[in-house]
């Protein structure tokens, strides 16, 4: 390990046993116990590597970040603070912080997050976020955003991270739960312990559940998508919870489907759902966080640029399209457009037209519409009709229903869709596949005012 290190602390063992590692290490250090000395060594040029404390005697080392990052782009700092909540971990991901360890950190673990950075900035690759430590792989979706969905996220996270009570986080396909879940355990006292993923069949036989135990030890077991396991999956996690003693691992589980839903149809343990849902967390749908889509577009295209692939960068109006794009398979379907955009775009700018060529071939309304979380627009309509027939009490509905519900369902479709195409009647009809002249007549029959304004797309 080579390199010149910045290490600011007030905390002279701290700088002292830094200083002796690092050197042993075959590093050039430079030690502090302040920011404003600190700084000006960045000023000067110097170090290729920060190690900072938070709380410091002239001001707040996260402070520091953003102009550290200004002055000096690609220079890795480390955050070290006894203030051991996942808030200060956020706020270091925020701030663009490479890594964050809370104190007391073990010196072997840092040495080796260190000797990562030195070789980051040798290789002169941007700096990996804080962010991205809890995803385990690359291939895992970026814990990013910074809208006020994300952020009450991050809050309610903060509170359950070093609690015992289990966690149930739920949200549509490819929002990241499972990567929530993973944070929590990463940034968790549990952390140096194991992270499990139990599936149905891990807990199949006489031993499954015990060894599912023995696996984790201490650590975190997440039942991902418990909401797919059968009956005799979800009797064996009861019995297993039940038989748990202290020093067990904590339990966290993930679904896409409404659970509340499925207990009430008797397709859910009622005993398991009050198990699992100590603490309930909802991980928000991509089009509820959209001003945070920018951010994870730039996330996606640096990964790819990272990876050996050519610069892009979306064109303003490319970037509108992405924004006001409904999204159905979430920040997973937004990383799989961007890749793709990355590999076939024709320039370093990637147009409109590229973009509307990709999204053409992709589901354009899938999310849920109406009912609860996992919930489609056929299973939404078939619940409304249910409980419609069910209103009148076992006599039948008054006749001609079909033409009635169609209508029903029509209508909106026409008034949203002219909105979105901002009244232009030849591009609505292209956009719902039908006739001009038809739409002119349903728009009549239905009684639809057109009026012309900006489109959304």
């Amino acid at each position: 390990m080579d390199g010149t290190v910045l290490v600011a602390d007030d905390d002279r063992t701290i700088r002292t046993v830094l200083t002796q590692a690092l050197t042993r290490a075959g590093c050039k250090v430079h030690a502090t116990s302040s920011l404003m000395t600190l700084m000006r060594w960045v000023d000067e040029g110097k170090g290729d590597l920060v190690i900072s404390d938070v709380v410091m005697p002239d001001g707040n080392g996260l402070d520091t970040l953003p102009q550290i990052t200004e002055k000096r782009p690609g220079l890795p700092v480390i955050i070290i603070s006894a203030q051991n909540t996942i808030m200060t971990a956020i706020q270091a991901t925020e701030k663009d912080a490479y890594d964050y360890l809370p104190k007391p950190f073990d010196l072997p673990d840092l040495m080796k997050r260190a000797a990562r950075a030195l070789d980051v900035k040798r290789r002169a690759t941007p700096a990996v976020k804080a962010a991205d430590q809890p995803m385990g792989t690359q291939d895992d979706l970026p814990l990013v955003g910074r809208t006020a969905a994300m952020q009450a996220l991050y809050r309610l996270v903060a509170r359950v991270m070093n609690t015992d009570i289990p966690v149930l986080i739920s949200g549509e396909s490819g929002t990241g739960k499972s990567l929530i879940a993973r944070a929590i355990h990463d940034f968790s006292d549990r952390r140096t312990s194991p992270f499990t993923v139990a599936s149905a069949s891990d807990l199949e036989g006489v031993d499954g559940p015990s060894t599912v135990l023995a696996r984790a030890r201490s650590g975190s077991i997440l039942f991902d998508e418990v909401g797919d396991f059968d009956d005799d999956a979800q009797a064996r996690i009861v019995r297993m919870l039940d038989s748990l003693s202290d020093g067990a691992p904590r339990i966290m589980a993930t679904s896409q489907k409404d659970l509340t839903e499925k207990m009430e149809t008797g397709q859910f343990r009622q005993d398991l759902f009050y198990r699992l849902g100590g603490v309930s967390i909802s991980v928000p749908a991509l089009r509820e966080r959209v001003d945070d889509i920018p951010l994870l577009v730039n996330h996606f295209l640096g990964r790819a640029e990272r990876e050996g692939g050519p610069v892009r960068r979306l064109s303003d109006d490319a970037m509108d399209l992405i924004r006001t794009y409904s999204w159905p398979g979430n920040v997973r379907q937004l990383e799989n457009t961007i890749r793709r955009l990355t590999v076939t775009g024709q320039g370093e700018e990637i147009a409109k037209a590229e973009v509307e060529m990709v999204l053409g071939n992709q589901p354009a309304i899938e999310p849920l519409m109406g009912g609860g979380e996992g919930e489609k627009l056929s299973a939404s309509v078939a619940k409304h009709l249910r409980r419609y027939f069910d209103l009148h009490g076992g006599v039948l509905p008054p006749p001609g229903l079909y033409p009635r519900i169609l209508r029903e369902v029509e209508g909106p479709l026409l008034e949203i869709a002219l909105e979105a195409t901002g009244g232009n009647q030849a591009k609505c009809a292209d956009l719902l596949g039908i006739n001009r002249n038809t739409l002119r007549k349903k728009i009549t029959d239905l009684d639809i005012r057109v009026t012309r304004r900006r489109k959304l797309m």
